[in-house]
């Protein structure tokens, strides 16, 4: 509940902010990509690729917060109840691209399986799952350039 209350307080605090020229509200800048075959796309490649590490639902490892017995940290969520939703498309693309830097993650690099039309598919369907409250969150960092 707290976080919900922190998470409005954040994005009502960034709209309308002054100095922003050039940037679009919310509303008139970058909409959920609803295109059913990328949607259908990303579905697929992160059955086939991701949710064997990342679960089926996308919620990730139940302790993903706490390093293993080996210092790594465990899949996170992609649902948008983890820190995914904190990071731009460039550096999510980035991430599966190239897998976690090093001692962070066991995440592999899929630069050499997956093209980038299936990267970007995988990342709008896993963000087809996130709250339009945490997507709004998303894309003000987006714009940002975080």
């Amino acid at each position: 509940m707290i976080s919900i209350l922190l998470l409005a307080l954040i994005l009502a605090g960034c709209q309308g902010e002054e100095g922003d020229a050039g940037r679009l509200p919310l509303s008139e800048s970058m909409k959920r990509n609803a295109d059913p075959a990328l949607l259908a796309q990303g579905e697929r490649v992160y059955r086939q690729h991701c949710a064997g590490c990342h679960a089926a639902d996308a919620s990730g490892a139940p302790n993903w917060r706490k390093r293993d017995t080996e210092g790594f940290f465990p899949p996170p969520p992609l649902n948008g109840s983890g820190h995914a939703w904190h990071h731009s498309t460039a550096v999510l693309t980035d991430l599966i691209r190239n897998g976690s830097p090093g001692g962070k993650g066991r995440m592999p690099a899929w630069e050499d399986k997956l093209s980038a039309q299936e990267i970007t598919a995988v990342i709008v369907w896993f963000q087809s799952l996130w709250s339009q409250q945490v997507y709004d969150a998303w894309l003000e960092i987006q714009q940002r350039g975080r």
